[in-house]
């Protein structure tokens, strides 16, 4: 009887967790953030069920990522580690790692987040676990992108899509093609920077009708830049715009940073310094609130390219030696690159040629270290628009010269050059 008791009792408990879960899931959903914080922080303290603390901690962790509270998220990953650990279940451990690479990519932590995902890949064999794999390769994707390790985030975003498509999983895939968006933002292919978030925009409006406004404001942010990038900046302006508006609405720290951003660098594309700046300067105090840092190393290159344009070449300088510090800092080749390429501009201009000297030894070691050019003409990749293809190696070239290779294989490895899929 004492045992009947016992688990009467642990089942009613049961129910209520889960009750006051799917209380707090609404009130979230009504964008009553705080209250449904509320409901959730009181369940942790109060339940002794493994699977309703593991349930209501992934909750905590993705309304404190949506807010850009990602140090309170990474709190929450741990613990959600330790309770999946408790309960020795492998698909729980694998969620709990997923939430932990997760955290870690918000925080910039790229090799961090790598190691978590390999970790995730790693414990397969059971079907929640194959379902996760989609999100993991898409985490390691944006990792591998934060490090500019670009063929091996394209490898990655190639498997996210193949998961995606054979789960039927529209969300997955429209996140994916917002990431590979970016993607190709970076390497200066814009016709195809701007079809992958509009790939993107279509899937919201086909299948998203019960999704949150979150993903349609991802896709318009990430055709913002695009559009920006082909000089189309009444587009740019329009769909950025649209962006904000969600992202105000729903509290969305870390998106409204990225769209004062993106908003201050059509401004300086306008070469409407006095506009830029404080739209910098507000996306910089998001950004350092919510520990972005790769994000106010943009910031910082786009400030030193507006004080280029006024010819104040010591506050330029300035920008460019905190972008190069945090690029360093978090393993970022690219954005080393870049602030290569504007310093050895503004020491030829001045004449300083010792500066000068280090620069460009220091530029030419980081297009090394990149691997950026096409294996069949030798050229650099990324430093103009130029159209692109990637093979199912993941090997990148430009389109012109694969039209050129005919149907021999990849130039590089001399795979098959069949594509799948539309990456």
């Amino acid at each position: 009887m004492n045992i009947f008791m016992s688990h009467l009792v642990a089942e009613m408990g049961q129910d209520q967790t889960k009750q006051q879960i799917e209380k707090g899931l609404k009130l979230y959903q009504s964008n009553q953030t705080e209250k449904a914080l509320d409901v959730w922080t009181k369940v942790l303290e109060k339940t002794s069920d493994p699977g309703g603390k593991f349930r209501v901690l992934g909750c905590l962790i993705t309304a404190h990522s949506e807010m850009g509270k990602y140090k309170q998220m990474l709190k929450y990953a741990l613990a959600q580690i330790d309770t999946a650990r408790e309960m020795e279940d492998p698909d729980y451990l694998t969620e709990g790692y997923l939430n932990l690479a997760r955290s870690n990519e918000k925080l910039c932590d790229y090799q961090k987040t790598v190691s978590y995902c390999k970790t995730c890949l790693d414990m397969q064999g059971t079907t929640v676990s194959l379902q996760l794999n989609g999100q993991v390769c898409l985490s390691m994707g944006n990792a591998f992108l934060g490090l500019s390790v670009f063929q091996k985030a394209l490898e990655s975003y190639e498997k996210a899509l193949r998961y995606a498509h054979n789960n039927d999983d529209k969300m997955l895939e429209c996140r994916v093609c917002c990431s590979l968006g970016n993607f190709y933002v970076h390497l200066k292919d814009y016709e195809k920077a701007l079809f992958f978030p509009c790939k993107a925009a279509e899937l919201v409006n086909d299948y998203g009708k019960g999704w949150s406004l979150k993903y349609r404001a991802m896709s318009q942010y990430h055709m913002s830049v695009a559009y920006r990038k082909l000089d189309r900046l009444p587009d740019a302006m329009e769909c950025c715009e649209e962006s904000m508006k969600i992202a105000l609405q729903h509290g969305d720290r870390p998106l409204q940073a990225l769209c004062l951003l993106n908003f201050a660098d059509i401004h300086r594309c306008r070469k409407d310094a006095d506009k830029a700046f404080p739209r910098y300067e507000s996306a910089m105090c998001i950004m350092t609130e919510i520990g972005n840092r790769l994000g106010q190393a943009q910031i910082y290159l786009g400030v030193a390219k507006c004080w280029l344009l006024q010819k104040d070449l010591d506050k330029a300088q300035e920008s460019l030696h905190r972008a190069e510090e945090l690029a360093e800092e978090l393993g970022n080749k690219l954005c080393t690159l870049k602030v290569c390429c504007l310093s050895e501009g503004m020491f030829r201009s001045r004449g300083q040629g010792e500066q000068l000297r280090q620069q460009v030894v220091k530029l030419l070691q980081c297009v090394e270290e990149l691997e950026l050019y096409c294996g069949m003409c030798g050229e650099s990749i990324g430093e103009r628009d130029q159209q692109l293809q990637a093979l199912p190696c993941s090997h990148i070239f430009h389109l012109k010269c694969l039209q050129t290779n005919g149907t021999r294989g990849c130039p590089k490895c001399r795979q098959s050059s069949m594509k799948p899929g539309f990456v």
